[in-house]
């Protein structure tokens, strides 16, 4: 139960997403389709967290400098990372982005993109959600050949 719960943790934080939960689960003797499935779950729950808390602190601290300078910042950051492929590919775009499993690249950055472009809700969704889907199924498949490779090198 501690792994599933540690699996769900690491699949939804930023630090993580699928990209390390998945893997977490697998390795700590989780069936992997029980890893993927609460990996996909908890990665899937960052787009409406991220746009709530989004739409949540800018509506209330957009009037205060440091949260607006800040804010700014991180989207002058952004624009200049993805900006250029987001507005020229849309929804491909944005579901490429989130779906590479690299760091920087995931739910949340893709949530925040999408939040600065104005993408509409529904394809934002929908774009995000494919993209986390792809890129567990991808850390799910290696982690598994990965974990049978480990098998059979200890045996």
């Amino acid at each position: 139960m501690e792994h599933l719960i540690f699996t769900f943790l690491f699949s939804i934080s930023p630090l993580g997403e699928g990209r390390v939960g998945i893997p977490y689960g697998i390795i700590n003797g989780l069936n992997p389709y029980l890893a993927f499935g609460v990996g996909l779950i908890a990665n899937l729950l960052v787009f409406p967290l991220m746009m709530f808390l989004i739409d949540t602190f800018n509506t209330k601290l957009w009037k205060y400098r440091p949260y607006k300078k800040g804010s700014i910042k991180l989207m002058r950051r952004a624009k200049n990372g993805v900006g250029e492929k987001i507005q020229k590919y849309g929804f491909w775009g944005l579901m490429v982005f989130v779906m590479i499993p690299l760091p920087i690249t995931g739910a949340y950055m893709g949530t925040i993109a999408a939040s600065i472009f104005k993408v509409e809700r529904k394809k934002a969704l929908l774009a995000i959600s494919l993209g986390v889907l792809v890129s567990c199924f991808i850390i799910a498949f290696f982690g598994t050949q990965v974990n049978k490779i480990d098998l059979a090198f200890f045996h």
